[in-house]
C-alpha cells in the first residue's frame, strides 16, 4: 500500500514539473518571467527532492552506512538552466557505490527522461570524484560549479572541502594551465564568436563557457566564490560588472529563444534561425542595417565585452600561457610613464597620463613594439581617460607619428590596433569607427564585421613587410617588392583603415561616402593636402581594380588604358594594388583564389608598365607566351608536334596567358580527336577540393555555351565558374568547375548521359524550354534577405563587345538561364567571367549578335535587359 502511495506521489511529482515548465517557459516567452535561469533550476530541484522523500529504492539502501546525496553539476549546478539545457547529476556516496543505485538511478531520472529532459548522470564515491577530478578537466570543472540539491548535506561539504585541500589549495598552478590550455584549444575549435557570422553562443570565444572561464579562474587564482566577488575583490568595477550581467542576460536571452525556436539543445547560431530571432527579439531595420544584422551587431558587442574580460582576468592572474608564449628574456621600457610588470605594459601612475596624455597612445606603441600585451589596469585607465583625445589632441604631430607607427605593426597575438579598439581608444582618435563596430554585412561573403575586417586589412597591408623565406616565388615575392617600392607607405596604412569607413552610413556608395568621412577626418590629423588627396583616392576607389580584374578582360588593351587613365600614377597604382589584396585576403577565405590573384596580378602589372612607360607589357607577354608554348610542346609526341603547332598559333594571347599548359594541352589532344564531332570533352578531378572540372571543345557557334550548362543543369550539377575562349580556326575552347554529381557512386554514369544530353541539345532531339520547365528556381539562401538582381549593359567598355553584368544570387540552373536569355536576344558569348561570392555572383558576358555587331541601341539594351530579369528571381 505504502509503495502504491509512493508511486503516486511521484508520478504526481513528475507531471507538476512538466506542467510548471511549460507554465514558466511562456512566461519566459511573453516576457513576464524574471530571473527564468535560477527559477527553472528550482523546478527541478523540488523534483529531486521529492523524489528522494518518496524514494522506494532509497530506504532499501542501508543511508546510515553508506548516505548518500543529489548534486547538482554544470549548468544545472550553477542555476543557469536554459530552456533545452542539460540536467547534469551526481549521485554522490560516502564509501562505494552499491549495486541498488542502479534502481534508484532509474527511479529518479527515467520520469525525466519520458517528459523529454536530457540528463546526464553519474554515480560515484568520494574518492572516485577525487581521483577524476585531479585527472581530468572537465570532471573538475564539473565538480568546481556543484550545488547541494536533497540526501546527505556533509557529503556534498565533505567532497568540496577535500577538492579545495587536496588539489585547488595545493595545484593551482596546475589547474591554471589545464583552464588556459582548454580554454585555447576551444577557441580554436569553435573560433571566435565575436566576428563569425554563425557564432556558437556558449563554446565560441566570447561565449558563456569564457564567462565560466573567468568564475573557476577566480575560485581557482583568487579563491573567490560568487561571481559578484569579482567586483567585491577589484577584479571587475562597479560598472564592468554590471555590463557583465547585462551581456550575459542578452546572450541567455538569445540562446534560450534559439532553445525554443528549434525545439531541443543549440548553441550554434545558423543563418537560417537569425531573422526569426531578431523579429522575436524585437529587432526593427534601420540606419541602412536590417533588423538581423541590427540584432548580429548587438550580440557581437557583447560578446565581445566577455572575451575582452576573460583576457584581462588572465592579465590580472599573470598566466603566461595565455598568449601561447614563453618569455626567455626580460624586457624594459624606456618610455617615461611606462613601467612592465609580469610581462605586461602599465602606467606608472594615472597622474602620468593626466600630465602626459600621449602615453595613452605610447603605450600600445610600445605594445607594438615589445609585443607585450596591457595589462588590466592600463586598458581600464585608457578606458577611462579617453575624454583627453580631443582635436587639439588628434593634430599633434608626434601623436599622428605614433598611430601610423601602430598602423603599421606586423601582425601578432596582441596587436596594438585590436586592443586600441577593444579599449575605445581608436573611436576616441576616430569618432567615425564607432558606426562600423559590430556593423554585420548578412551575407556569407563577408566573414567579418565591418571594423573588424578593416583592422585585418592593415595588418595584411603590414604583413607584406615580411621578406619571403627564401626560394620564395609567386604573389607574394611581388607583394613584398611592391611594398619596398612605395615612397610613403603611411599613406596606404591610411587607406586601409578607412576604406570601408562609409559603410557606418546609410548608403549605397560606401566608397564615395567613405571618400567625404576620409577628407574630414585627414583634416582633422592635420594631413597635408596632396597627402589627405590621396588617401582619399584610395578609399575611393579601393574596389576599382577587383572589379576591373573580375568583370573585364584583363588581356584587352582598351581596359588597360582605362584602368592607366583612370589611376595615372605608378606610386598610387602600387598602393591601390596591394589595398586591393589585403582588402580581399581579409574579407574571408571565399573572397579570395589563385584565380582572382592571377587576374589582378596581371591587370596590375599590365597597368604598371603603361604607366611607366606608355605602352603595354606586350615583351613581357610575348615571353610568358613562348615560355608555355615551348612547355606544351615538350611533352608532345613527334608524330603529333606539327598539328600541335598549328593548333597554337591560332590560340589568342588571352587563351596562352591565362590557362595552364596543362589545360591547354587538354584542349589541343580534345581537338585532334574529335574530327567531325560535334564536340569533345575531358571530365576529371579537382586536386585540391571535392570539384569537377570539364574541359570542352567544340566548333564556335552561338548557343554552344547555354546548351553545355543546360546539359550541367539537366543532370542537376552545379556551375561554380566557367570559361570560354574563341580560337582563331573557328573552334571554341571551354573550362568549366562544377560540383560533382549528386549520385556520386554511379559518377561515370552521370557524365555518359550528361554528354548525350548535349549532344540530344545541339541535335534539337531536346528543347531548351524542356530544361528551365526542369529546372524552376530554387533558392539556397536559407534565412537571407532576397535582393532584386542587377543588371548592367557596358557599351563603353569595349569597341567590339556588348559587355552584359549581372548581379543576382545563386541557385542551381543560374548560368543556362542566363545564356539562354542571351542566345533568345540572338546574342553569340564570345567570353565569360562567372565571379561567384559563396551566395552571390557577378556574371559577366562578352557578347556580340550573331551578325557580329554590338547590341548599343537603347531598344536592344532595354530587351537584353528584359529578356535577363525575365529568367531571374524577383526579391
Amino acid at each position: 500500500m505504502m509503495t502504491k502511495v509512493h508511486t503516486q506521489k511521484k508520478s504526481s511529482a513528475i507531471q507538476v514539473l512538466k506542467e510548471k515548465r511549460s507554465q514558466l517557459i511562456q512566461e519566459y516567452l511573453d516576457g513576464r518571467a524574471e530571473d527564468f535561469l535560477v527559477r527553472h533550476a528550482a523546478l527541478i530541484d523540488t523534483y529531486f527532492r521529492e523524489s528522494f522523500t518518496l524514494s522506494a529504492v532509497g530506504p532499501l539502501m542501508d543511508i546510515a552506512r553508506n548516505p548518500y546525496a543529489i548534486i547538482a553539476l554544470g549548468g544545472y549546478g550553477r542555476m543557469e538552466q536554459c530552456v533545452h539545457s542539460d540536467v547534469d547529476i551526481l549521485f554522490l556516496f560516502e564509501k562505494e557505490v552499491p549495486p541498488s543505485a542502479e534502481a534508484l538511478i532509474q527511479e529518479v531520472i527515467y520520469p525525466l527522461w519520458d517528459i523529454g529532459l536530457e540528463v546526464g548522470h553519474a554515480t560515484r564515491s568520494i574518492s572516485e570524484c577525487l581521483h577524476l577530478a585531479s585527472r581530468d578537466l572537465e570532471v573538475l570543472t564539473a565538480v568546481l560549479d556543484a550545488r547541494f540539491v536533497c540526501g546527505m548535506s556533509p557529503l556534498f561539504m565533505t567532497l568540496m572541502e577535500k577538492l579545495r585541500a587536496r588539489f585547488v589549495q595545493s595545484h593551482p598552478k596546475k589547474i591554471m594551465g589545464w583552464l588556459v590550455e582548454g580554454n585555447r584549444k576551444r577557441h580554436e575549435q569553435f573560433g571566435d564568436s565575436t566576428h563569425l557570422l554563425e557564432p556558437n553562443l556558449k563554446l565560441g570565444q566570447g561565449g558563456l563557457r569564457d564567462y565560466h572561464t573567468m568564475l573557476w579562474l577566480g575560485r581557482v587564482r583568487f579563491g573567490l566564490k560568487e561571481a559578484r566577488d569579482l567586483e567585491y575583490n577589484g577584479y571587475l568595477s562597479y560598472e564592468e560588472f554590471h555590463n557583465l550581467k547585462k551581456a550575459l542576460a542578452f546572450i541567455w536571452q538569445v540562446r534560450n529563444s534559439l532553445h525554443h525556436l528549434t525545439g531541443r539543445k543549440c548553441d550554434q547560431l545558423y543563418f537560417e534561425h537569425q531573422m526569426q530571432l531578431a523579429e522575436t527579439l524585437g529587432f526593427l531595420p534601420g540606419d541602412g542595417m536590417t533588423a538581423v544584422e541590427h540584432f548580429l551587431g548587438a550580440l557581437h558587442l557583447e560578446m565581445d565585452f566577455i572575451k575582452q574580460h576573460l583576457l584581462m582576468l588572465l592579465d590580472e592572474a599573470g598566466h603566461e600561457q595565455k598568449l601561447g608564449l614563453r618569455r626567455r628574456y626580460r624586457k624594459t621600457t624606456k618610455v617615461a610613464g611606462l613601467v612592465i610588470h609580469k610581462g605586461m605594459l602599465a602606467f606608472d601612475d594615472i597622474k602620468s597620463v593626466l600630465k602626459k596624455p600621449e602615453l595613452l597612445l605610447a603605450v600600445f606603441q610600445e605594445s607594438g613594439s615589445k609585443k607585450l600585451p596591457l595589462s588590466a589596469e592600463a586598458k581600464r585607465i585608457v578606458r577611462e581617460m579617453g575624454y583627453l583625445v580631443d582635436d587639439t589632441f588628434r593634430s599633434r604631430r608626434d601623436v599622428v607619428k605614433m598611430f601610423e607607427k601602430i598602423l603599421a605593426t606586423p601582425p601578432f597575438a596582441y596587436h596594438p590596433l585590436n586592443e586600441m579598439q577593444a579599449t575605445g581608444l581608436l573611436t576616441r582618435l576616430i569618432p567615425e569607427f564607432d558606426a562600423i563596430i559590430c556593423r554585420i554585412q548578412y551575407n556569407k561573403y563577408h566573414l567579418y564585421p565591418v571594423a573588424k575586417h578593416s583592422l585585418r586589412t592593415v595588418q595584411a597591408v603590414a604583413g607584406f613587410s615580411h621578406a619571403p623565406v627564401k626560394n620564395t616565388h609567386g604573389q607574394d615575392v611581388l607583394y613584398h617588392e611592391t611594398f619596398d617600392e612605395i615612397k610613403n607607405r603611411r599613406l596606404l596604412f591610411w587607406g586601409a583603415l578607412l576604406h570601408d569607413i562609409g559603410k557606418g552610413v546609410a548608403t549605397n556608395d560606401h566608397s564615395s561616402e567613405g571618400a567625404a568621412l576620409t577628407r574630414t577626418i585627414m583634416n582633422r590629423f592635420a594631413m597635408r593636402s596632396d597627402y589627405a588627396d590621396t588617401v582619399v583616392f584610395l578609399v575611393q576607389e579601393h574596389l576599382f581594380l577587383i572589379k576591373a580584374a573580375t568583370r573585364r578582360d584583363v588581356n584587352d588593351e582598351e581596359t588597360i588604358t582605362a584602368c592607366a587613365m583612370k589611376i595615372r600614377d605608378p606610386e598610387r597604382l602600387r598602393m591601390l594594388f596591394l589595398l586591393t589584396v589585403a582588402d580581399s585576403v581579409s574579407t574571408g577565405p571565399k573572397a579570395w583564389s589563385e584565380w582572382t590573384a592571377t587576374l589582378l596580378t596581371s591587370l596590375y602589372l599590365r597597368v604598371l608598365k603603361m604607366l611607366e612607360k606608355g605602352t603595354l607589357a606586350e615583351k613581357e607577354a610575348i615571353e610568358r607566351i613562348e615560355e608555355k608554348q615551348g612547355r606544351i610542346l615538350e611533352e608532345v609526341h613527334e608524330g603529333e608536334r606539327e598539328a600541335m603547332e598549328t593548333l597554337i598559333a591560332g590560340m589568342p594571347p588571352a587563351y596562352l596567358l591565362e590557362l595552364s599548359a596543362g589545360d591547354i594541352r587538354t584542349h589541343m589532344r580534345l581537338a585532334l580527336q574529335r574530327k567531325e564531332a560535334p564536340f569533345a570533352w575531358h571530365v576529371e578531378r579537382c586536386p585540391q577540393a571535392d570539384l569537377r572540372r570539364v574541359l570542352i571543345h567544340a566548333d564556335d557557334k552561338p548557343g554552344f555555351f547555354s546548351r553545355a550548362a543546360g546539359a550541367f543543369t539537366l543532370n542537376r550539377i552545379e556551375i561554380l565558374d566557367a570559361r570560354i575562349y574563341g580560337w582563331k580556326d573557328g573552334a571554341a575552347a571551354n573550362l568549366f568547375i562544377l560540383k560533382p554529381p549528386p549520385d556520386q557512386i554511379f559518377e561515370e554514369e552521370v557524365w555518359e548521359k550528361t554528354r548525350r544530353d548535349l549532344e540530344d541539345l545541339l541535335s534539337g532531339k531536346i528543347e531548351m524550354g524542356t530544361i528551365i520547365a526542369k529546372a524552376p528556381f530554387t533558392p539556397s539562401r536559407k534565412g537571407m534577405v532576397l535582393e532584386p538582381p542587377h543588371i548592367r549593359i557596358d557599351n563603353e567598355s569595349s569597341s567590339f563587345y556588348t559587355i552584359v553584368e549581372v548581379h543576382t544570387y545563386d541557385f542551381p540552373g543560374l548560368l543556362f538561364r542566363l545564356t539562354s536569355a542571351l542566345f533568345r536576344c540572338r546574342l553569340d558569348v564570345k567570353s565569360a567571367k562567372i565571379a561567384t561570392k559563396v551566395d552571390q555572383v557577378v556574371d559577366v558576358f562578352y557578347v556580340r549578335d550573331f551578325d557580329g555587331e554590338k547590341m548599343d541601341s537603347p531598344e536592344q539594351e532595354a530587351l537584353i535587359r528584359q529578356t535577363v530579369r525575365n529568367v531571374l528571381p524577383e526579391a
